[in-house]
């Protein structure tokens, strides 16, 4: 029986098992639970759910709602286990986490096809395939074996990124693009604050409500404190009221030629996908609780009904610059008996890191028997998180939620706003998947 290597039972390597296990593909499933746990994990179970325990909004005119449909219609492992211990939660998927990781790891262990291995293992085989799904949280040993031995030298210890807000909800009578000084082809979206706007923002921003550290983030906080690159937006603004307008927001040489003057304060937004369907507010790193974010942010002048399609976060999270290593099936270019899947490859969430364990484990399997490789087409959540990790977007490349942002616009004008838009997105979705799966012979059990 051909066989896959899978490393990591979380969220995404138990997917990653099952997929492959259901093809027929024997697999050694190792786990360092209960044997050894990070300083997040505590149950002794598969797919434990660290943080939340919401897999976010069910509607598939919202991103991730989007990727569990299309998961479950390949007949995920993972969201079986969510339908199965759902508790109420209005629009979202939520599960009762203990009953939740108690159901996969049964489901796991009982498959004929996979054996289960309770050790760690710090290195990975140069004979077979193997996925390798070790975690934001992935042990020193095995961390520093992937950049010694794979010689990935750019592999990131922490995250510390700004929000992202869809280019579509950006109020342009107030925001313009210029770049500083006329240099370049007004690349920046600049929202101008006057002096009592910038008031009222900085006066919001100083006293917001920071994100609870865990145990485990806090070592990292205290290595930003010498990392002014990544400092917190908040803490800069707390050095002195006019800190900002000597750093990120800095309105020298941005003159808004609708009025011709400078503004007092402004906050600079830089694209992050090269449809410009995305931008990032420029030197906005926080630690600020998402609520907050949403809050605060939304009272930059342009930005009031922003839709954020990712908050900013500032926490460890190994994770591989994945744009310079992985195909579109999570394969590693230079080794392609080699696959990564989960939060290490830069995908964001629950949801999304079952995604790359099922694409990932898809593959591993194929190449396993024989098979060629699976590419999910570009429209579909899926593909698109899958492509992102392979291609990137503008600038450095972070982690990244399920969002439209990163699937391709629609070639015409949906009327009826966003919902209305992302409804025919989504079917669009749901046709291409169809389509894809007929032509490879994928079966659909919805």
């Amino acid at each position: 029986m051909a066989t896959v290597n899978i490393f990591g039972a979380g969220l995404a390597g138990c997917e990653a098992a099952w997929v492959a296990a259901n093809m027929g593909v024997g697999v050694r499933l190792y786990e360092m639970k209960p044997q050894k746990f990070t300083p997040a994990h505590h149950d002794p179970n598969f797919a434990e759910l660290v943080c939340s325990n919401s897999l976010r909004s069910d509607r598939v005119t919202v991103a991730s709602g989007l990727l569990k449909s299309e998961l479950e219609r390949f007949g995920s492992l993972i969201m079986e286990a969510a339908r199965a211990t759902q508790v109420a939660a209005g629009s979202a998927l939520a599960v009762d986490r203990e009953k939740f990781s108690a159901y996969i790891t049964e489901k796991i262990k009982n498959h004929p096809h996979i054996s289960v291995i309770e050790e760690e293992v710090t290195s990975i085989p140069d004979e077979g395939i193997t996925v390798v799904a070790t975690g934001p949280l992935t042990s020193d040993a095995m961390a520093e074996y992937i950049r010694g031995e794979l010689g990935i030298g750019g592999l990131h210890f922490f995250d510390a990124v700004a929000p992202i807000v869809d280019a579509e909800s950006i109020n342009y009578d107030v925001a313009y693009f210029a770049s500083r000084y006329d240099k370049g082809d007004a690349d920046y979206i600049n929202c101008p604050m006057d002096r009592e706007q910038y008031d009222a923002f900085y006066n919001a921003l100083v006293t917001a409500e920071e994100a609870q550290l865990k145990e485990f983030d806090k070592d990292f906080q205290k290595e930003l404190k010498v990392f002014e690159g990544c400092m917190p937006v908040e803490v800069m603004a707390k050095r002195g009221y006019d800190t900002l307008r000597y750093g990120p927001l800095k309105p020298v040489g941005l003159v808004d030629k609708r009025t011709g003057k400078e503004a007092f304060a402004v906050v600079q937004l830089r694209r992050e996908n090269e449809e410009g369907t995305m931008y990032n507010l420029v030197g906005f790193q926080t630690h600020l609780t998402f609520p907050e974010q949403k809050r605060v942010f939304s009272m930059i002048p342009g930005l009031e009904n922003a839709q954020f399609l990712r908050y900013g976060v500032m926490h460890r999270n190994t994770y591989l610059p994945s744009p310079e290593l992985l195909d579109a099936d999570y394969s590693m270019r230079t080794r392609p008996n080699l696959f990564f899947a989960g939060q290490m490859t830069g995908v964001e969430g629950y949801i999304e890191s079952t995604g790359s364990g099922y694409v990932a484990g898809l593959n591993a399997a194929r190449r396993a028997l024989g098979l060629d490789k699976i590419i999910f087409p570009v429209t579909t959540m899926i593909g698109a998180m899958a492509h992102y990790i392979s291609h990137g977007g503008v600038g450095d490349f972070v982690p990244m939620n399920a969002n439209f942002g990163i699937v391709p616009p629609l070639e015409f004008r949906v009327k009826g706003g966003k919902v209305a838009r992302y409804e025919v997105v989504a079917q669009r979705a749901a046709d291409e998947l169809t389509k894809f799966a007929q032509s490879v012979g994928l079966e659909l059990v919805r």
